[in-house]
């Protein structure tokens, strides 16, 4: 007789717990060329996020997570014009988007690259 398993799938953000860290603060070296004080983080979020992503730290995912929310953050990661591919491949991932969905992934797609043979 032959056992069946069936298997549940369940994905666990590495940042899962980001609700516990209401407090997180953004490190101003991410966004050196901007005064803090005066950034608007609704327009700034696309920008915000892809430094975070290629450059932040823990409290910084937690400072973006708590700020625009998953989905925000989400939106943000597919409207992104260039990540490169280990951190594409992170974010993918991490909040189950597929590769195809983001703009990053689309662009490095079309462009030619020299001396493939």
């Amino acid at each position: 007789m032959r056992k069946t398993t069936i298997f549940r799938t369940f994905t666990m953000m590495y940042f899962d717990d980001y609700r516990t860290f209401p407090k997180a603060k953004l490190d101003s070296r991410l966004l050196w060329e901007f005064d803090l004080a005066r950034v608007d983080y609704t327009s700034m979020r696309n920008v915000i996020v892809q430094r975070v992503i290629e450059r932040g730290w823990p409290d910084d995912w937690y400072f973006i997570l708590n700020q625009y929310g998953i989905d925000g953050v989400k939106s943000a990661i597919i409207e992104l014009p260039y990540l490169n591919d280990k951190d594409m491949n992170f974010v993918s991932h991490q909040f189950e988007i597929p590769l195809t969905a983001m703009k990053c992934y689309e662009k490095k797609r079309s462009t030619t690259s020299h001396w493939t043979s």
